[in-house]
C-alpha cells in the first residue's frame, strides 16, 4: 500500500510541507484542487507551485474538485502528474477521461460519500484509479465516514476483472487505516501526517512499518 500525502493551501506553511513531503518516504504528493464550483472551499491556483514543484522527487497525484475541468485539466497537465482525478458528479465524464487520456497522464475518477458505487461501472475498463471519498469533499481534517467502507470492499472485488488502482481519501490516520489497508492500492492523508513534526513516524503508522 502507497501514502500520498495530501497539503491544503489554507496552511499558511504549504511550501514548507511540501519540502517536507519532499524529504519524506511517502509515494505521492496530493494536490487537492478547488475554485468554488464543486465545493465552498477555494484552494491552490496553478501559479501557486511556480518553482516549487521543479523540487519534488514524488508522483503527483492531482485531484480536481471542480466544475471547470476542461481549464483545470490543460493547467494542471503542465506539471506531468501521475495521476489526474476528477469526480464523476462533475458530469460529462466519457468527455474528461478522453481529454485526460488524450495528455498522456493516467485518468481517476472520484466518488463522493452519498454517490452510489454502481454510477462508476461503465467506466471501469477506461480508468486507471478511483478515488473514494470517505469525508465530503472541501476541508480538511474531517472524521473517516464508516458508510463508505462497502465501496472499497466492493471495488476490491471488481480488481479481479478491471486493471485500476484504489485510493482512498479523508480522515485517514493510524485508526482507521485499519478499516482500509487490506483493501486498497493508496491512502491520501492529510492533517493526521503535516500537523506532525515527524512526516516519516506517521507514514510508517499508515504503512504498519
Amino acid at each position: 500500500m502507497e501514502v500520498s500525502v495530501s497539503i491544503l493551501k489554507e496552511k499558511d506553511n504549504y511550501k514548507d510541507a511540501i519540502k517536507k513531503v519532499n524529504n519524506s518516504n511517502c509515494d505521492y504528493l496530493h494536490l487537492d484542487i478547488m475554485d468554488g464550483s464543486f465545493t465552498e472551499t477555494f484552494s491552490f491556483k496553478i501559479e501557486d507551485f511556480n518553482n516549487i514543484l521543479s523540487l519534488t522527487n514524488k508522483k503527483i497525484d492531482v485531484h480536481l474538485m471542480s466544475t471547470n475541468l476542461d481549464k483545470l485539466i490543460d493547467e494542471y497537465s503542465s506539471i506531468n502528474p501521475d495521476f489526474i482525478t476528477f469526480h464523476i458528479e462533475a458530469k460529462n465524464t466519457i468527455k474528461y477521461i478522453n481529454k485526460i487520456k488524450g495528455k498522456k497522464i493516467k485518468v481517476g475518477l472520484a466518488i463522493n460519500p452519498d454517490t452510489d458505487i454502481k454510477e462508476i461501472y461503465p467506466y471501469l475498463e477506461l480508468i486507471d484509479l478511483i478515488l473514494v471519498m470517505s469525508v465530503k469533499p472541501g476541508k480538511g481534517g474531517q472524521t473517516f465516514m464508516t458508510s463508505t467502507i462497502y465501496k472499497i470492499k466492493e471495488l476490491k472485488e471488481l480488481q479481479k476483472k478491471y486493471k485500476f488502482l484504489i485510493e482512498v481519501d479523508g480522515g485517514i490516520n493510524n485508526n482507521t487505516i485499519n478499516y482500509v489497508k487490506d483493501y486498497v492500492d493508496i491512502v491520501v492523508s492529510g492533517s493526521f501526517i503535516t500537523d506532525s513534526t515527524n512526516y516519516n513516524n506517521m507514514i510508517n503508522l499508515l504503512k504498519g512499518e
